[in-house]
């Protein structure tokens, strides 16, 4: 439920601490403010937080060093904030381990429809499962309750998004699922995203699985139409 969804908002100008606070308290989240990067990770261990939203430009740690640190201990989803025109920062927030980014400006109903996508996966995860609790493909085994993933007999660590994006492609190995419908399945939705960005978490899982991420013999890249598991 909303009410029990705490989100983390990091961003050192009060005016957008106040234009982002207001609708997402009435949508029935708790907000928890930082306006550092030092504070945001105090703010972190101190609670229990089911979201974070955070600004790349921030005094004291940037947003990428926060997303970096809190990357190394969590998978809490991330939505950053980036200037507009700032495709480096975008790039690099995904690298680091960002689910979603958003640009400034951008507009409210826009925000609110990107955290209201990613805390229903984190409400209602593991799309494209039916009932398997455990999904068993070849040296791929994914535990969905305990969200532990092993290839080859050793322990992966995967990000949100990427737990999500494998557990759907696992579900329905040999299918092909375009980078828009990726979207659409893992955020709720394809407005206002770049599908492209879908790539950064396909090579992130490849690098965390293939034995060789330039030659995949797990996730294959079907040219002209998506990403698909190598059926068994």
């Amino acid at each position: 439920m909303p009410n029990a969804s705490t989100i983390l908002l990091v961003d050192d100008e009060d005016s957008i601490q106040t234009l982002l606070t207001y609708p997402l308290e009435r949508d029935g989240y708790r907000v928890v403010q930082a306006r550092d990067g030092e504070e945001a990770l105090r703010r972190f261990a101190e609670d229990k937080v089911d979201l974070v939203v955070l600004d790349v430009m921030l005094p004291r740690l940037d947003g990428l060093e926060v997303c970096k640190r809190l990357r190394n201990q969590s998978s809490v989803p991330i939505i950053m904030l980036t200037a507009r025109g700032e495709e480096l920062d975008k790039v690099l927030g995904l690298e680091l381990g960002a689910d979603d980014y958003i640009t400034k400006p951008f507009s409210i109903r826009e925000f609110r429809s990107r955290v209201r996508a990613l805390l229903r996966r984190v409400a209602t995860p593991h799309v494209g499962r039916e009932r398997d609790e455990v999904i068993e493909r070849g040296e791929l085994r994914i535990d969905i309750p305990r969200r532990t993933v092993q290839i080859r007999g050793g322990t992966v660590q995967l990000t949100f998004i990427e737990f999500e994006m494998l557990t759907l492609l696992a579900s329905s190995p040999g299918v092909v699922f375009s980078r828009r419908e990726l979207l659409e399945r893992l955020r709720g939705g394809s407005d206002y995203r770049e599908p492209r960005t879908i790539d950064v978490h396909i090579r992130h899982l490849r690098e965390k699985m293939e034995r060789d991420p330039s030659d995949p013999e797990l996730i294959l890249t079907i040219r002209g139409a998506g990403y698909r598991l190598r059926p068994e």
